[in-house]
């Protein structure tokens, strides 16, 4: 009798974690994973803005930030963050694998991992960063372009010719081939190496290069939208400025904005500004979706064969741009307001950062429902 007890409480507690695990496995099931590169303590915050404000309203999100050993960044301040503001939807998965120049571009040591990555993800973002060293697009280095974290654009640049392809060699496979709906979205620094990891080139110095202006006050007198970062921090570093500059975008009519936002091309959406260099000859397969007012500076781009693949030269990402109790300058003799207010007072600014994040979020949902059933 009381070893047929036994078997009787074995049974029910095998089916009570048999249960347990089905219940987990179909929460597995359920999540839907993002990963991101440079996982730093910015990086983290603004995701988790977005998630607060409801842009990106999944409840199963999972993020991965991906990371190269070589790095300049010590990430330790991020993972601190992470764990202290018991963020569990966070987690982060370094690379050491072999990296160099001469392998950016074709199968190298980081090929398996990448691979691993890119099988589980349903959305990827290249977040925002230094400048990227002209020599792995075939240019000679500016005296203006400055070169401080080679490992990080090693890293990424590699990612990014393995999902996309590129000029450097057309015969190489693009990974989305695979997952052609997958999205895939550059933030400044993350379209310019968008841009360069598929054959790419960039303007080293928008101020020289294309307005030939060698002086901060010449700058100046250039006008607000025609500045991508804040000039007058050159001059008054005391005054502790804005390093950023808000401008209009030109909508192109046939652009990913009009096309799948549902913005009209009349629209002057302001976006968030910091950058010296900005996207030259395009890389495979890219157009442009946006540019600056002038039409001088591309603002935007997207992918021909990969519907979901976009670069953004702004920066719809910062956690400041909701925080409506952050007040700055951006000239000395202005009065302080927020990133916030300049949104809400320029429609449809607001809504067009609302948009992207939101059709971000739900393509990364179909995404995870394709796999899911596929």
């Amino acid at each position: 009798m009381k070893n047929k007890n036994s078997i009787i409480s074995a049974l029910i507690l095998l089916a009570l974690f048999s249960g347990l695990a089905a219940g987990q496995e179909a929460a597995r099931a359920d999540e839907i994973h993002l990963t991101v590169f440079y996982p730093s303590v910015g990086t983290v915050r603004h995701l988790q803005a977005l998630r607060q404000q409801e842009f990106i309203n999944l409840p199963d999100l999972k993020v991965t930030g991906v990371y190269h050993l070589k790095e300049a960044t010590n990430y330790e301040e991020a993972r601190k963050y992470v764990q202290e503001n018991n963020l569990t939807w966070f987690t982060f998965r370094p690379f050491s694998g072999d990296i160099t120049p001469e392998i950016i571009f074709k199968k190298n040591g980081l090929t398996n991992e990448f691979l691993e990555i890119f099988d589980r993800s349903d959305g990827i973002i290249f977040f925002g960063g230094p400048d990227i060293p002209p020599a792995v697009y075939g240019e000679k280095t500016s005296l203006l372009t400055e070169i401080t974290d080679p490992y990080r654009h090693y890293f990424e640049l590699s990612a990014i010719f393995h999902l996309l392809g590129g000029h450097q060699d057309p015969r190489f496979k693009a990974w989305l081939e695979k997952k052609p709906e997958l999205p895939v979205l550059g933030i400044c620094l993350g379209a310019q190496s968008l841009n360069v990891g598929t054959g790419g080139t960039l303007v080293q110095d928008i101020w020289t290069e294309v307005y030939g202006k060698n002086f901060v006050e010449d700058i100046i007198n250039l006008g607000p939208e025609r500045w991508h970062n804040n000039p007058y921090i050159k001059l008054h570093p005391d005054l502790r400025l804005s390093g950023y500059n808000f401008h209009w975008i030109r909508l192109l009519p046939q652009g990913f904005f009009v096309r799948r936002l549902g913005f009209s091309e009349k629209d002057r959406p302001r976006v968030l500004s910091s950058h010296h260099q900005a996207i030259e000859k395009l890389g495979l397969g890219f157009v442009v979706a946006a540019t600056s007012p002038d039409g001088k500076v591309v603002e935007a781009i997207e992918h021909t064969r990969y519907p979901n693949v976009i670069g953004l030269q702004f920066h719809p990402e910062n956690y400041r741009l909701w925080d409506r109790e952050f007040k700055i300058k951006f000239k000395p003799d202005e009065q302080p307001t927020s990133y916030f207010e300049l949104l809400q007072s320029s429609p449809p600014s607001l809504e067009f950062h609302r948009r992207i994040w939101e059709w971000f979020a739900e393509t990364m949902k179909r995404n995870r429902a394709s796999r899911k059933n596929g």
